[in-house]
């Protein structure tokens, strides 16, 4: 009877015991399609810290899958999440792109959307020990002999190489003479830069900014329609560069979610995006938001294929 009485006794406290203890926060899974150091794992990293900050996740973990645009980031997550309302997918324009011209068996329809986050315009930059100090400059290389002036810059295909091909064809350059060399990451195009081994790069202002702040990087120009509130940098189109590029950067969900898992990642992702660690990546990344959710971001995915492969097949890149 003893024994009988000291086990519950014992099994009281255990249970005890466990009520008390908070129930942890999930842990955020979080896959970026590209290598380190580029526009997609800055945005992942941000994200998954804003998160944490909102109290939605405990901790928060990051894998990186660089290829093929992205879209082999996009395979493994979609086969390793099924159902899964604690996944992320880092997406983008470039993802687009991507899926458009690989027509990989798993697309962006075998995923969940979640939101749109921002819109953010590159930048064209070339070393400091670079001899060009403007955009007339590099165009006149450019003019001079097309494949002697080397491009960095994402992915074939990418918004980079749709920006880096329209600026040729707006010199009268003819696509197929461009030199441009795709790299998987913003890290990479960085390190062939500074190493030399091409002319100029071309990437989303938050990818350079450390390296224009530092002075390795000179900035030539932005590719926004006009220049952005808090950054003096010329626009293309004011050195007469008819050109302007926008990029865009978004996320989903697992594959299987059910409307009830989809919408609370929603409203975890829209929180995360008020907090101050995201208000602050916004204004120091030069990122304009763009927030949209549910059907209206579907829409507009859909919309950006249509729209991204006319500007492929205009670039002669499809």
């Amino acid at each position: 009877m003893r024994k009988l009485i000291s086990s519950l006794f014992a099994a009281g406290l255990l249970a005890a015991g466990l009520a008390a203890t908070p129930v942890l926060a999930q842990t955020l899974k979080v896959m970026v399609p590209a290598n380190a150091g580029g526009g997609y794992d800055g945005t992942g990293r941000i994200l998954g810290k804003a998160l944490i900050e909102t109290g939605a996740f405990k901790t928060a973990i990051y894998e990186n899958k660089a290829g093929a645009g992205g879209t082999l980031g996009l395979a493994q997550f979609a086969n390793a999440n099924k159902g899964d309302p604690n996944a992320l997918l880092v997406m983008g324009a470039i993802m687009v792109t991507g899926v458009i011209q690989a027509n990989p068996q798993l697309s962006l329809a075998n995923v969940t959307p979640i939101a749109r986050l921002i819109t953010e315009y590159n930048v064209i930059v070339v070393r400091k020990e670079s001899p060009i100090k403007d955009m007339k400059g590099l165009i006149a290389e450019l003019k001079k002999d097309p494949g002697n002036v080397k491009w960095a810059g994402g992915s074939k295909g990418s918004t980079d190489h749709i920006g880096i091909v329209a600026i040729g064809r707006d010199a009268g350059i003819d696509s197929n003479k461009i030199n441009y060399i795709p790299f998987a990451g913003g890290g990479e195009v960085v390190s062939a830069l500074l190493g030399g081994h091409v002319t100029a790069a071309t990437g989303g202002y938050a990818e350079m900014l450390k390296y224009i702040q530092s002075g390795q990087m000179r900035a030539l120009a932005i590719t926004s329609p006009k220049r952005l509130a808090g950054l003096n940098m010329p626009t293309l189109v004011e050195q007469g560069v008819n050109v302007e590029i926008s990029n865009w950067r978004g996320v989903y969900g697992a594959p299987g979610l059910t409307p009830e898992q989809r919408k609370k990642l929603t409203d975890q992702v829209v929180a995360a995006t008020k907090t101050k660690t995201w208000q602050a990546a916004l204004k120091e990344n030069i990122w304009t938001p763009s927030v949209i959710t549910g059907d209206e971001y579907s829409r507009f995915v859909d919309d950006e294929h249509s729209r991204l492969r006319a500007m492929l097949v205009k670039a002669g890149l499809f």
